[in-house]
């Protein structure tokens, strides 16, 4: 090699971003079941108890292979409860040395089964609040955890982590991926820094997000909203879709995410 060559390779090695050499993404919902059959880290089902409630909020739970304790992941499933994908997602988590813990919010819920969506749409605020916070209590009590936790949603979800940190005012850090964000006035009590994805083609979620962010800025708030262009509505669940767009900002979004679910939960 040259060694002009040799010295601009160099270079270029030490301005590139550290997390630019990563291609560790979650897998895709073609190939979701097939990672979590292959997985080696453990993953089981927990039912976590609601006070106040016979019911039940089945959880999936996986754990990182590491020596030291972890902070927790909540992951919010989409519109679609929950799936393989979700359980993927959580694995991954899991990969980057978190305890991802993924509740299924319409446990117990009429036609939960039948049609999903319909049942989220029945779950008021306070209900998804009190069911994500029996989750957080019951994974930052095993041995195993640091004590910080953040949470991560899609779609729904994403929406649905948003405006979980402006309850939970213990939150480390909430990542959105193409949710709409809370009304204004809620904002306010945010503790935790936000940060966001979304796709360029996704008008209806992308027109929020000016007002949103004007808010958060208004209120000194951290919120890091990134758009990625060509992509659509649920980009990191279907990679294979709009000709490659959707697979380049996963490959993008998803490094980002986990440098700041780390650096927020240290």
């Amino acid at each position: 090699m040259k060694l002009q060559s040799l010295i601009a390779l160099l270079v270029c090695c030490l301005f590139v971003s550290p997390f630019a050499f990563s291609q560790t993404i979650p897998p895709s919902e073609a190939t979701a079941m097939d990672a979590i059959a292959k997985t080696p880290r453990h993953a089981e089902y927990a039912d976590v108890a609601l006070p106040g409630s016979d019911a039940k909020i089945k959880c999936w739970v996986v754990y990182p292979e590491t020596k030291d304790k972890a902070p927790v992941v909540i992951v919010i499933h989409e519109i679609f409860g929950m799936t393989d994908w979700v359980n993927s997602v959580a694995d991954a988590l899991a990969t980057e040395g978190f305890i991802a813990i993924a509740p299924d919010l319409i446990s117990g819920k009429e036609g939960a089964k039948e049609n999903p969506r319909e049942a989220i749409g029945k779950l008021t605020e306070e209900a998804t609040t009190q069911r994500l916070n029996a989750a957080r209590r019951d994974c930052l009590a095993l041995p195993s955890a640091n004590g910080k936790f953040a949470t991560i949603g899609f779609c729904y979800g994403g929406r649905t982590s948003f405006l979980y940190a402006t309850t939970q005012l213990n939150l480390s850090a909430a990542v959105v991926y193409y949710g709409n964000g809370p009304a204004p006035e809620k904002l306010a009590n945010i503790t935790a820094p936000v940060q966001g994805h979304y796709g360029g083609d996704d008008a209806r979620v992308n027109a929020t997000i000016p007002e949103t962010e004007a808010k958060m800025k208004e209120l000194n708030k951290p919120f890091e909203p990134s758009i990625y262009e060509g992509a659509g509505h649920g980009f990191l669940r279907q990679q294979d879709g709009r000709e490659g767009a959707n697979l380049k900002a996963s490959q993008q979004a998803w490094p980002n995410t986990i440098a700041f679910l780390k650096q927020h939960t240290k």
